[in-house]
């Protein structure tokens, strides 16, 4: 997901990824959650827009629904600039690294991100001081932001198509990599690039201290969140408080702790929006799987008896929220 999280966030729009996943274990689940102040809450609002994908686009659906409501643009799947819409100068093509480790099994290499890596500052800056120079000679400029992610800039980064961190954590690489396009310069300098990485940090001392101490080594680096900015951004409304306590529980495909997150959320800020939507405020709520992304909100701000009715319809028979959770 990426950290592009203005000043101004709304405490009456909540974004949330991973909502619900796609893995049979998170669907066979689903019907024994229960989330009363989620089912309450959407007997509150109505459904608004849906934004409207499948498994396998490189740009997850919560990307896609921050992308639109801090107006971004439409941009292409794999192409929402990330990194660009977070400078200074949005307008120049950049994009993040994170360094990573790509697991070679017998029939697949899967893909895991520097945050489930117990990669700290001193062996993350080390193996980023080392690539720099390979990077500036294919005139890229590379700057430490953080152990787990590098930000890079230049021409080379312009046009190119990536999948998400988010869908490519965890899985089989080939299935998130964008076929190299002959006429498309940028990518192959890429591809050429992650493959020197790889010879560079596979003899890297940092590895072998890593392997000293039972680590996983660093043997690669993804790009996302690459591009630039064509024009500036547009927000539609309040930028929205993005909540990613169900991320990692769901990359890591630990369901009971995916579970006892959505409770946490239940209790907490579902709970604060649902008393907002009765006391009249306006609310949105944004759900986000893995193919859709659903926006609920309510139309106008209800007088007592409006939300006296609404409350009496809801104790009546509104459906389970994990219906809803369900299509996404």
């Amino acid at each position: 997901m990426p950290a592009f999280l203005p000043t101004m966030e709304s405490p009456s729009h909540l974004l949330v990824p991973f909502a619900a996943a796609s893995a049979p274990e998170c669907r066979a689940l689903l019907p024994e959650m229960r989330l009363p102040r989620l089912t309450a809450l959407l007997a509150e609002l109505s459904l608004g827009t849906t934004l409207r994908g499948n498994d396998h686009e490189f740009t997850p659906p919560h990307e896609r629904a921050l992308s639109h409501a801090l107006g971004l643009g439409l941009h292409d799947d794999g192409a929402i600039p990330w990194a660009a819409a977070q400078s200074a100068q949005p307008h120049e093509p950049q994009a993040w690294f994170t360094p990573c480790h790509f697991q070679v099994g017998m029939d697949q290499v899967t893909l895991h991100s520097a945050e489930s890596l117990n990669l700290g500052d001193e062996h993350a800056r080390a193996l980023f001081e080392a690539l720099a120079p390979y990077c500036l000679e294919d005139r890229i400029t590379l700057r430490f932001e953080s152990a787990t992610r590098w930000h890079a800039q230049g021409e080379p980064l312009r046009h190119l198509v990536c999948a998400s961190l988010d869908r490519a954590n965890g899985r089989s690489v080939p299935d998130w990599t964008a076929p190299v396009q002959p006429d498309n310069a940028g990518a192959q300098l890429i591809k050429r690039l992650q493959s020197e990485a790889q010879m560079l940090f596979y003899t890297h001392p940092v590895n072998d201290q890593r392997e000293a101490a039972r680590l996983p080594i660093i043997n690669g680096f993804w790009v996302h969140g690459a591009g630039a900015m064509p024009h500036p951004m547009i927000p539609v409304g309040p930028t929205p408080t993005v909540w990613e306590g169900l991320r990692q529980p769901a990359l890591d495909g630990n369901w009971t702790a995916w579970q006892q997150a959505w409770e946490d959320l239940e209790k907490d800020h579902i709970g604060q929006l649902l008393e907002r939507a009765r006391q009249g405020h306006m609310v949105t709520l944004t759900l986000c799987g893995e193919r859709h992304a659903s926006t609920w909100h309510n139309a106008s701000p209800k007088g007592a008896l409006a939300r006296l009715g609404q409350t009496i319809r809801t104790l009546r028979g509104q459906a389970p929220a994990w219906k809803q959770l369900d299509t996404l």
